[in-house]
């Protein structure tokens, strides 16, 4: 019994080194596979950066190209014609007002003269 008990736990030893050195072998390979990842996921982060520069770039030129106004000038432009448009309303109903009294001083004078009898002119003279 003894010689069987030595090889069958010799068997077991010599089975668990293998499966050790498996289990190594599959480590290993693993190992570099997650290596290979990592670096390929670098690799893809900095051309994603850039491409993104890229892109960034390539819409500066073609919006510079396409003479467009920046939103601030935009903006201050808007400010000013809004203003305008506030005064030309405010001038609109001062002509308004000033056409209606002249208008009525144009009434008066009209019947001031209405009221004044014609003069002849041989009566005036004596």
């Amino acid at each position: 019994m003894d010689g069987n008990g030595r090889r069958s736990v010799y068997k077991w030893e010599h089975r668990q080194r293998q499966a050790k050195q498996e289990m190594q072998t599959d480590n290993r390979f693993l190992d570099d596979l997650a290596k290979v990842a990592s670096g390929a996921l670098g690799s893809v982060s900095g051309v994603k950066h850039e491409v993104e520069v890229r892109i960034q770039q390539q819409l500066e030129r073609l919006l510079a190209r396409m003479n467009l106004v920046p939103r601030e000038e935009f903006d201050a432009m808007k400010a000013v014609a809004q203003a305008a448009r506030e005064a030309q309303i405010k001038l609109e109903a001062r002509v308004a007002t000033l056409e209606a009294r002249l208008a009525a001083e144009d009434a008066i004078a009209a019947a001031n003269l209405a009221d004044v009898p014609p003069q002849d002119s041989e009566s005036a003279r004596p």
